[in-house]
């Protein structure tokens, strides 16, 4: 009878053994690679929940994104609202969009507004209609591109730069011509123009401190200059004329108080960033 040698026997199983443990081992390794990489899908045990824990975000939003690379979806096929906003987000990189559109008819409505108001010497009424015209649609495309803006995510570096100055534009060259025609004093266009282009800078002084929101008062300044300045690019008389007078000083006593109230408001927005700095400056250095 022919035996094994008892080594021989033993050398044999424990070789056996050692494979068994290194395909374990892999099994091993294998299920926990896969429990990581798709952990979204379910993974279960102590080691594929404590992956998917450990802030596996990689592996989550690959399996949350469809294979056509769009936006990521929800159960049952329908587009998070997350997705809206990141496709709005790309939208608003474009400067053609139909707020800076309505921005740039009314930065080319100046010139053209100027030629039909000194037309024919500057007097004739129905180049100041035309002129009328021009200046109304100005007047209400500055009411629509930043409504359009702000609702649909339109804002864009152009349209912040370019809307102000298409604004000071327009009423600039409407109260410069009224005055040089001689409808309009002087003062009352020095006085508007200088409260317009001196918040509009003191805005960027104070900008690093915060922003100075647009007040009720302000915005109906705005209207009321406008009406102001439209009845008067208007060849009115009688009573009608009478009634364009009260309006400009109207709009005159709106443009200094809201002036004041935003040299007020630029104050405190001052005052009160400074000290937010140095107390943070002290609660860093204590």
């Amino acid at each position: 009878m022919t035996g094994v040698p008892a080594s021989a026997a033993g050398g044999s199983s424990g070789a056996q053994g050692a494979a068994a443990g290194r395909a374990d081992a892999r099994g091993a390794t294998g299920a926990l690679e896969t429990s990581g990489t798709t952990g979204t899908s379910g993974a279960s045990g102590p080691l594929g929940t404590a992956r998917l824990g450990s802030g596996d975000s990689g592996a989550s939003k690959a399996a949350s994104r469809p294979a056509g690379g769009g936006a990521p979806q929800q159960d049952g096929g329908r587009t998070p609202r997350g997705g809206k906003i990141t496709a709005a987000a790309v939208n608003q990189a474009s400067v053609w969009n139909v707020a800076n559109l309505l921005t740039m008819l009314r930065l080319l409505l100046v010139p053209g507004f100027v030629a039909l108001m000194l037309a024919d010497g500057g007097y004739d009424p129905a180049w100041r209609s035309f002129a009328w015209a021009a200046f109304a649609i100005a007047m209400i495309t500055d009411l629509f591109d930043g409504h359009l803006a702000r609702t649909y995510n339109l804002v864009t570096d152009f349209g912040k730069i370019a809307d102000p100055i298409a604004d000071k534009a327009i009423m600039g060259a409407a109260l410069i011509c009224l005055s040089g025609l001689g409808d309009l004093p002087w003062w009352v266009t020095g006085v508007i123009l200088g409260r317009e282009l001196g918040i509009t800078l003191l805005r960027f002084l104070v900008i690093r401190y915060g922003v100075i929101p647009a007040s009720r008062g302000g915005k109906l300044k705005t209207l009321t200059q406008g009406v102001a300045v439209g009845m008067y690019v208007l060849a009115l008389t009688g009573w009608l004329a009478t009634l364009r007078f009260w309006v400009m000083a109207a709009a005159v006593v709106l443009t200094v108080v809201t002036g004041l109230d935003y040299v007020r408001q630029a104050i405190v927005l001052r005052r009160r960033g400074i000290a937010e700095r140095r107390a943070a400056l002290e609660e860093s250095q204590g």
